[in-house]
């Protein structure tokens, strides 16, 4: 049973790409991605902590790989994970995720996807440190799933690998929210042209755009929001002292500003959210503007608005929990390569519901190979 539940894990991986030379080859390359994935979930940074986990836990690993020629050593897991291909490597872990989360019934709302980009700010060779690796994810909020990523040249910036992203994933269906730096005409084209929809923040680099959106909502505050047939709602959360407002509005686009929201395929709504927060004698306050392709439903919208945060959640637990930007991992592919199975791995440790953490889950798994294997197979 053990070596049947694993062949399909393998199977996810026939087409990863070994590029390692035929004839000098000790141990296969499933075997090798097999003791990653596994380290990586049950507490491991790194070659050396990847290796030294497959040392104390051979006799488990034994179950499900063939190890007679013993424990690939940190060197070789770091050179493999430096050649084998981002992008077949993604797929491969996505497909795997895919079959354990195969029947699990769906209320047929749209999906939320978040894309915005996190920096590994250990992984520079510069002194001045400009050259560390950007790299734009993709994440299904909801589901807690990662969906891909792709690295961002030093030479270019993410507007450019944006579509080569959505390129690798699955939008039909969903709504794609992306920061101001996303609002792009052509990123608009490539969503809805991928059968998605989108909901981008409008900021400063649509200075024309950003203030029509600013004064046709201040005109609705001052005429009545009603009246100006504004879907709206507030929502009042007190916690540890602190209070929380947050006000969501959003409104068919009028034909006074069609001139401008045209230019984005796709476009029929503008909508504006205002966060205020109390917390002791402090107090803030802050107002963003967005466009969508979605009609105009406030319920929709503020928790498609309030879900891309959780993006920065995610990079939150990267650092802290998986500690990615203490990584000084650089050589070829390898630093996308980890990125992406700790956010493959993240992915796991949600669909335990268990309440503990995922720093606690992590380390469970590492005492624990009864629940790393659920992590793993979702027995």
């Amino acid at each position: 049973m053990p070596y049947q539940v694993a062949g399909k894990f393998h199977d996810c991986f026939q087409h990863v790409e070994d590029p390692r030379v035929e004839g000098r080859i000790t141990h296969s390359l499933h075997s090798i991605l097999f003791i990653v994935v596994c380290a990586t979930i049950a507490d491991a940074d790194g070659p050396a902590e990847i290796e030294e986990f497959a040392i104390q836990k051979r006799d488990w690993l034994e179950r499900f790989i063939d190890i007679e020629d013993g424990i690939p050593s940190h060197d070789t897991i770091g050179r493999v994970l430096a050649v084998i291909k981002p992008i077949q490597f993604q797929q491969a872990l996505v497909e795997w995720t895919n079959q354990l989360r195969a029947g699990r019934s769906n209320d047929g709302s749209p999906r939320l996807v978040q894309i915005d980009g996190k920096t590994s700010r250990g992984s520079y060779t510069e002194r001045d440190k400009s050259d560390a690796l950007h790299i734009v994810g993709a994440w299904a909020s909801e589901e807690g799933l990662a969906m891909g990523q792709v690295a961002v040249d030093s030479k270019t910036n993410e507007i450019t690998v944006i579509p080569e992203l959505i390129d690798l994933i699955d939008i039909r269906d969903s709504i794609v929210t992306l920061d101001a730096l996303g609002c792009q005409k052509s990123i608009a084209k490539k969503i809805i042209e991928a059968g998605g929809d989108y909901i981008f923040a409008v900021k400063g680099n649509h200075p024309t755009l950003c203030a029509a959106i600013e004064q046709h909502f201040l005109a609705c505050h001052e005429q009545g929001l009603v009246e100006s047939d504004v879907r709206s709602k507030a929502i009042k959360e007190k916690s540890r002292g602190r209070n929380e407002e947050r006000f969501y509005g959003i409104t068919e686009i009028p034909a006074s500003l069609r001139a401008l929201t045209d230019q984005w395929m796709g476009a029929k709504s503008i909508g504006q959210a205002v966060t205020s927060i109390e917390n002791g004698e402090s107090w803030s306050s802050e107002v963003r503007y967005f466009l969508s392709s979605r009609s105009a439903k406030v319920n929709e919208f503020a928790k498609s608005v309030r879900s891309h945060w959780s993006i920065e959640s995610m990079h939150w637990v990267l650092d802290v929990v998986f500690h990615e930007d203490a990584s000084r991992i650089r050589e070829g592919h390898a630093i996308e390569n980890l990125s992406f199975t700790r956010r493959f791995v993240i992915t796991l440790l949600k669909q335990d519901t268990s309440k503990s953490s995922l720093k606690s889950k992590r380390k469970a798994a590492g005492w624990n190979t009864d629940f790393l294997e659920k992590l793993l197979f979702g027995a």
